[in-house]
């Protein structure tokens, strides 16, 4: 015969057993892998990016590489070209900048001179130079965001190590 505290040891057990094995029994998923954190930033910067920042951008792309690359390349109307690179390796930190207007900006941060800076087709010349800091004009961005895009970046960046 049962007593009601051999009962209750029973009861806490199976509720101990289904909070500790159930989310591996049910495929409990803690984290991101990599092509989802990959998927997720290019998604952040593409609808993050603000062109109008640059009257005369003609067009421009972003990306996330699966070789954890950052990159931008934006062409202008006369035809001159910027190219912006770096590898999340060599990342540092992120932080947001609230503009005067509509436009803000996430400024990267490397920890040396990592970020390759290209002009094509410029009147003035054609450069090519490293710099540290990567500032990308953005629409607004909410906390949450801005947190998940380091998580993202950080993450890809203990991934290169």
């Amino acid at each position: 015969m049962l007593t009601s505290s051999t009962t209750r040891g029973i009861k806490a057990s199976i509720i101990c057993f289904v909070l500790l094995t159930g989310p591996l029994l049910f495929g409990f998923k803690p984290l991101m892998d990599e092509q989802e954190w990959i998927t997720w930033g290019n998604r952040f910067l593409n609808e993050s990016y603000d062109p109008s920042a640059e009257i005369k951008i003609k067009k421009w792309e972003i990306s996330l590489t699966p070789d954890h690359f950052i990159r931008l390349r934006k062409t202008y109307q006369q035809g001159k070209q910027e190219y912006y690179s770096f590898n999340l390796q060599r990342f540092s930190e992120v932080k947001y900048l609230p503009g005067q207007a509509q436009t803000d900006t996430l400024e990267l941060k490397t920890q040396a001179d990592d970020i390759i800076v290209q002009t094509y087709n410029d009147p003035k010349g054609d450069v090519d130079s490293m710099s540290t800091l990567f500032n990308i004009p953005v629409k607004k961005i909410a906390p949450e965001r801005l947190d998940s895009l380091k998580q993202a970046l950080n993450f890809l960046k203990a991934k290169n190590l």
